[in-house]
């Protein structure tokens, strides 16, 4: 079996219509990319982790929709320009997309990650590279964290070097369980995980099980609940600067006297921002940079609350 692309190059103000316009007449599926990439033309759309884009399109915008080989590509772009009210049919270009074994594809794109001393994350295809290794076996999902984030191995690479057995860690943004996972395997006693997307929930919970891991997740509200008053000697929170500095109290309030705060998900020239918003309960400071990115850490005062 095979698809056909229709690329067609669409003005800024027209190419969200257009798009819902092609997906409404029979599209598969519908992209939206730079006309410009690769080019000095080209225009970075998003802002940086946390902010809101402030176009939803560039300046020249390529729309491109997926259809079955069997459609008619010119019908499909009459209708669809007829929906948004174009005087004219736009142009477009159509490519040929062959059927691939798209599971094999996908999986090459997925290798082993090493991390840190001795941190192996594998996909369930492949075999581990090193069988007597800390071994996560992870496969890419729904959820944020596959270690292959420059913030994920920040993280893990702190909790290898610093959790102790018979301590308990709270991994708060959880999302695939990973930092949890790891903090369990290297000698935590309690561990538990939480994140606002039931997805990551339920993808949290099958790695756990996978990787047979003693692991509770919750919803916040959940929680805030079970775990009311519950404070934790390492809690973690791989997230962004935005949410990290309005959390605060709450992330402060859940480390024990004397424990450990681990944050991430932040830009090296956001750390101060972030370190100012946390001084008045826990004095953190950049433990480690990556590609941009920073963890920060701090004890816990002797009587924090």
């Amino acid at each position: 079996m095979s698809w056909t692309e229709i690329v067609l190059e669409v003005p800024r103000q027209h190419a969200e219509h257009v798009s819902d316009a092609l997906m409404e007449v029979g599209a598969l599926s519908v992209s939206v990319e730079d006309a410009n990439e690769g080019t000095d033309a080209e225009q970075p759309l998003f802002g940086e982790p946390g902010m809101e884009p402030t176009e939803h399109a560039w300046e020249n915008s390529r729309v491109v929709a997926l259809i079955n080989a069997s459609d008619d590509p010119a019908e499909l772009v009459h209708q669809a320009c007829a929906m948004c009210d174009l005087n004219d049919v736009l142009p477009f270009e159509l490519r040929t997309v062959a059927d691939q074994d798209w599971v094999r594809l996908t999986q090459s794109q997925f290798e082993p990650i090493r991390i840190g001393r001795n941190i192996w994350v594998v996909p369930s295809w492949h075999d581990a590279p090193e069988p007597n290794a800390l071994i996560l076996e992870l496969d890419p999902g729904l959820a944020f964290g596959t270690g292959s984030h420059p913030t994920t191995k920040l993280c893990m690479e702190w909790l290898e070097v610093n959790i102790h057995a018979y301590q308990s860690v709270l991994d708060y943004g959880c999302g695939s369980g990973i930092l949890a996972m790891l903090a369990k395997k290297v000698g935590a006693h309690i561990v538990d995980g939480v994140d606002i997307d039931p997805q990551a929930i339920i993808s949290a919970r099958e790695n756990t099980q996978r990787n047979h891991c003693d692991v509770t997740f919750f919803l916040p509200e959940d929680f805030a609940s079970a775990r009311s008053g519950v404070c934790y000697d390492v809690v973690v929170a791989n997230i962004l600067s935005g949410p990290l500095k309005v959390m605060a109290p709450m992330l402060t309030g859940r480390v024990a006297d004397g424990g450990w705060l681990v944050l991430s998900g932040v830009l090296a020239r956001q750390a101060e921002e972030v370190i100012a918003c946390y001084q008045s309960w826990i004095q953190l400071s950049v433990s480690a940079e990556f590609e941009g990115w920073v963890a920060l850490a701090g004890t816990a005062p002797n009587r924090l609350r």
